[in-house]
């Protein structure tokens, strides 16, 4: 599996777990309406798992992004910076916000697949 799911409704893909992928589920963006803005970490932070990593601000809100592992960002999405409306339209893919090299890959362990993030929203 290369795709996890946090609790916060952020994934992340370890397909390259030296620049992982982060982003919002759909049931984020669902939730947050038209994305207005994206404050994402900058290159060379360092996050712990579950701190604040960023701000999605929305039309209806602002929510935080919390990272879903402990590592070094690497780059943000420079898409997202110029049109953040990708949150919307395509957040498991073009949307994605930033990759990271990833701290301690045991902290996955913590996420869930898709099956369980799934059963996790219609539980919520």
């Amino acid at each position: 599996m290369s795709r996890y799911y946090s609790e916060e409704h952020v994934w992340i893909d370890t397909t390259d777990p030296q620049a992982a992928r982060v982003g919002i589920t759909v049931h984020a963006q669902e939730a947050l309406g038209d994305v207005v803005f994206a404050d994402l970490p900058a290159p060379g932070a360092t996050l712990t798992q579950g701190q604040v990593a960023g701000v999605i601000e929305s039309v209806k809100a602002a929510a935080d992004l919390f990272a879903p592992a402990s590592g070094t960002v690497l780059a943000t999405n420079p898409a997202v910076q110029d049109d953040p409306a990708l949150l919307n339209t395509d957040p498991l893919a073009a949307g994605w916000l930033f990759t990271m090299a990833l701290g301690n890959a045991q902290e996955l362990q913590a996420l869930m697949d898709e099956a369980r993030y799934q059963d996790f929203c219609a539980s919520a």
